[in-house]
């Protein structure tokens, strides 16, 4: 795959980069596995530098990247912004706590000053004017934007054959097994968290795809309330679902990201409620979180199986050891409503996605879906693959169409007041249940299946994240241990609004548990060239 070929600009980028990092060495700050509070606090205590840390973080990308094919490109500015948050703290007006931290973002997140692709060559002109809404807020906040990660081309709705990754970024692997997949559609935002090529990252997610990678790469992912983080500035699949959230090493990194992204702003006019809602998300954090919260216990869903049972076992005897009452909760709540899922995101993504392309960069010349599917049939970087679930998105006939809005109804209903609202009336404020499975193989291209393929309803365990999503409510993964060395989480779903709670009841698991552990395969293969 040509990775970092699609545009000139990008690299140039690396190539500067790489020279600049060849004149100064980067310096003594070792940034792996360090938490992003801890680097925060190394800057305020002047132990370390912006420009360092920085320096630190594209040796990594450049050493171990390869295998993984996790990073697009580095921010042709992002020494430029280190040095400025140095200037900052040496002139004693540093912003605040993330003053000086290295970000990578999801190439489906305006930034200017980098294309915005989705993992699409058919937006490798997308170059924006005007930052995302929270892009925006972590560059207010000093951050550094060091630069973009890979993605399942646009976030999963290119096709059901198989295209792990992107045409742009190539296949990602799991540094855990590099045999074994990542999960979609933010994993490359989830390898960069695990490796530690930022300090933490973003992904963004419609069904599940911050919750997927984190809990296949040992990592802390919220997806909070819908909209609770603003869309805009976003390449979308469905405005109803879609999200933006972190993807760190630990709760409380998750928290202080959170801090920063959630808000209100005009592009999105359903984000309209978030600043009444918004709190510290890191001052709820307390290691008695969990003491006299009555929360619900799910087996059945699809991350519960024999592999995974002994884990969450493992992980229901230590909520109640911290205090947790605890309560079961019948699985034959939840149904399976994949098919339900499938009709809304295509009806969505052609009607989100032409908005969206409608206002891009002047520069971009694919401006609806219509033009993306003759695109894709045109350039050879993208026609060896099938692009069938454009195609069904482009032969919808808009959001009024009965099959959309029964679909849209019944699963809304399904998921909300018959789903987690019934479990929540057993008054629990959240329900735990295992996140998923451990990591698969690695499919050949091309191999049939995908999250949203047709196939007969029932054929699938109902998933937690996908309830979550048609329903809105915040969703929350923590490392829940390894099976045989590969990483599983433990979900924490709440009603609307609840993230704080939470992130509390995370923390005190995460604190008495101590679960994760940093992945070495990507080492090895560098390590036998």
């Amino acid at each position: 795959m040509a990775r970092r070929r699609f545009t000139a600009a990008a690299m140039m980028a690396l190539l500067a980069l790489g020279a600049c990092s060849r004149e100064e060495p980067a310096k003594s700050y070792a940034v792996e596995d360090v938490p992003l509070s801890q680097i925060s606090a190394d800057l305020a205590a002047g132990k370390t530098t912006a420009v360092e840390i920085t320096e630190s973080y594209i040796e990594r990308i450049k050493t171990y990247d390869a295998p993984l094919k996790a990073v697009i490109m580095i921010a042709p500015d992002a020494l430029q912004q280190a040095a400025a948050s140095d200037r900052r703290r040496k002139d004693g007006k540093a912003i605040g706590p993330m003053d000086g931290i290295p970000i990578l973002l999801k190439d489906n997140i305006d930034a200017k000053g980098m294309p915005t692709t989705a993992g699409s060559y058919a937006l490798e002109h997308n170059i924006p004017t005007q930052d995302a809404d929270l892009t925006r807020r972590l560059r207010e906040a000093g951050a550094v934007i060091l630069g973009k990660v890979n993605t399942n081309q646009f976030a999963g709705l290119r096709t059901t054959q198989g295209l792990l990754g992107s045409t742009v970024g190539g296949m990602p692997h799991n540094p855990y097994d590099l045999a074994r997949t990542p999960a979609g559609s933010s994993n490359g935002s989830g390898i960069a968290a695990a490796v530690s090529f930022s300090a933490a990252t973003v992904g963004t997610c419609t069904t599940g795809s911050v919750i997927g990678p984190a809990s296949l790469m040992g990592l802390v992912s919220m997806r909070p309330t819908i909209a609770l983080i603003s869309r805009g500035g976003i390449v979308p699949i469905s405005l109803g679902q879609d999200t933006a959230g972190p993807m760190a090493r630990n709760v409380t990194d998750a928290a202080m990201m959170m801090n920063i992204m959630a808000g209100t702003e005009a592009r999105d006019p359903a984000s309209a409620e978030a600043d009444a809602h918004k709190t510290d998300y890191v001052k709820a954090l307390s290691i008695e979180g969990l003491k006299g919260q009555k929360i619900g216990v799910i087996r059945g869903m699809s991350g519960y199986s024999e592999v995974t049972k002994p884990l969450f076992e493992e992980a229901v005897a230590v909520l109640a050891a911290q205090g947790a009452e605890l309560v079961d909760i019948p699985a034959d709540i939840f149904e399976d409503l994949s098919q339900e899922q499938r009709v809304i995101l295509v009806y969505d993504f052609k009607q989100d996605l032409n908005a969206y392309l409608a206002a891009s960069a002047p520069a971009q010349q694919v401006r609806t879906m219509t033009d993306l599917v003759a695109f894709n049939k045109a350039d050879p970087r993208e026609n060896m693959w099938s692009q069938d679930l454009v195609e069904a998105a482009e032969a919808t006939t808009g959001r009024d169409n009965p099959e959309y809005v029964n679909a849209l109804a019944y699963a809304k209903k399904k998921a909300g007041p018959e789903g987690y609202d019934r479990a929540f009336a057993y008054g629990v404020v959240a329900v735990v249940t295992p996140t998923g499975q451990p990591a698969g193989l690695i499919p050949p291209p091309g191999t049939p299946g995908h999250t949203i393929s047709e196939r007969p309803k029932g054929s699938s365990p109902p998933s937690p994240s996908m309830y979550a999503a048609l329903a809105g409510y915040p969703n929350l993964t923590v490392p829940m241990g390894q099976v045989e060395g590969l990483p599983v989480g433990l979900s924490f779903i709440g009603p609307k609004w609840s993230e704080a709670a939470l992130l509390s009841m995370a923390y005190a698991y995460e604190q008495a548990s101590h679960k994760r552990m940093p992945p070495t395969a990507y080492k090895q293969a560098i390590a036998a060239k």
